[in-house]
This record gives structure tokens, C-alpha cells and sequence, in this order.
């Protein structure tokens, strides 16, 4: 077993915050009739169109870890309960992008907000190397959970 200094206490920390925030995800998904793959998706398009970068099902699916016919089923009802909507390319007609509907980003801030909200408020207090190092280290552990799930490891820059 691992001495506990205070990295583990930390790593600790961490996994009890990403436990309550899958509840917290999994309450919003139960009180709005959603599956926990649905609310994973709004967050994937919504990541996206933050990017700039368009969202097809495809690429979709791939973010999800989703067989074809398991993303079709999963757009296609998000599109009937009002939340994504399907956007023809208008260049090629044959080339589809998936969009976050305003009324399911509002749906997402009435939940959510408060929870943004306080984060926002609770990084005020750090200074710009103290934030520099709490973005460093999320980014480390994301990559590193990414790597576990495709198997590739992402380049990181040089400090």
C-alpha cells in the first residue's frame, strides 16, 4: 500500500470530487428523463462547439466509446426530446453535424449553474501560478485517464 503523504490525500480528494459530480450528473440526468450517456453527449457537443469544432455522429460516438447503431439510438433520441438537433453541411449535402439545442443549455445552467458558479468563486482566491498548477494537474490526470480509455498517450509540452 501507498504511503499517505500529501499527494495521496490529494488523489483521494480528487476521487471523492469525482464521485460527487457523478451524482450530481446522475440527478440531473433521473429528474430530466435522461440516460447518464445522454448527459455525456451534451457535454461532448458542447466541449465541441466551445472548440469551434464541429461535432458529427461519428466523431460523437468515437467520444463516447459508442458502436454506429448505439450513436444513431443515442442522437436520435436526444433530438426527440428537443435537445440536439441534426445540421446538414451546407457544402456537402451528405455531411450531418449534431447540435446542442439553447433549450438543453438552459436546461443544463438551471442544474449546473449554482455548482459552476461556486467553482468560479472558489478559483478567485489563487493567484495565476497557483491556478497555472491546478490546470496542470487536471490536465495530467484527464490525459492520463484518456490514455487508459484509447491507449494513446497524449504529448505533453515542456514546463
Amino acid at each position: 500500500m501507498q504511503e499517505q503523504g500529501p499527494e495521496m490525500e490529494i488523489v483521494h480528494l480528487l476521487r471523492a470530487v469525482v464521485v460527487e459530480l457523478g451524482a450530481h450528473s446522475a440527478r440531473f440526468a433521473q429528474r430530466n428523463g435522461m440516460h447518464p450517456t445522454d448527459v455525456r453527449a451534451l457535454i461532448a457537443l458542447m466541449d465541441a462547439e466551445r472548440a469551434g469544432e464541429e461535432m458529427t455522429a461519428g466523431r460523437l460516438g468515437t467520444a463516447l466509446g459508442l458502436n454506429s447503431a448505439g450513436t444513431t439510438a443515442l442522437v436520435d433520441r436526444l433530438e426527440r426530446a428537443g435537445h440536439v438537433r441534426r445540421v446538414r453541411d451546407e457544402r456537402d449535402r451528405r455531411r450531418v453535424t449534431v447540435e446542442v439545442d439553447e433549450r438543453a443549455v438552459a436546461l443544463g445552467r438551471s442544474h449546473f449553474g449554482p455548482l459552476i458558479g461556486r467553482a468560479v468563486e472558489l478559483l478567485g482566491g489563487y493567484d495565476e501560478r497557483e491556478l497555472a498548477a491546478i490546470r496542470d494537474f487536471l490536465t495530467g490526470v484527464r490525459e492520463t485517464a484518456e490514455e487508459d480509455r484509447t491507449g494513446h498517450r497524449a504529448p505533453r509540452p515542456a514546463p
